[in-house]
């Protein structure tokens, strides 16, 4: 699928306020109403705009954020993976390249959940090696 200039301002702008009306983000990109409503639904079969979510704010968000970079026995993934899913502390988990086969994001409300997600991680069959990271304040995320 081909993303014009228009496309990607109407993507920027759905990224910045998924909320908005389509006669509004048609007031603002200089374009007919219908010809919004339709660049969207081409977006959205296309696979483009996956979806549209919620952004929790700072006040319902866990208190602790931690990252666990790990190294995984070779063939031993799907254990993991089906491991890592069963703890609700885990938000994501990424395959990597280099020294890390996967990153999980956890988070908790507290210091001690997050100690004990961890060493559940650390004791899983399957992983071989982890490296923890607390996260301790956001200089910058587009992600929310």
């Amino acid at each position: 699928m081909q993303i014009d200039d228009t496309d990607r301002a109407l993507l920027t702008a759905l990224s910045d306020d998924a909320r908005r009306s389509v006669a509004d983000l048609a007031r603002d990109l200089g374009l007919a109403r219908s010809t919004v409503q339709t660049r969207i639904d081409r977006l959205e079969r296309s696979g483009a705009i996956a979806g549209y979510t919620l952004r929790l704010g700072q006040a319902v968000r866990a208190a602790v954020r931690a990252t666990v970079l790990m190294t995984v026995e070779p063939r031993s993934e799907p254990e993991v993976l089906k491991r890592l899913t069963a703890l609700r502390e885990v938000d994501s988990v990424i395959t990597t390249s280099g020294r890390y086969d996967l990153m999980a994001q956890l988070s908790a409300p507290t210091t001690e959940r997050i100690n004990d997600a961890l060493d559940q991680i650390v004791m899983a069959r399957g992983v071989k090696s982890t490296e923890s990271l607390i996260h301790l304040s956001v200089k910058l995320d587009r992600s929310r």
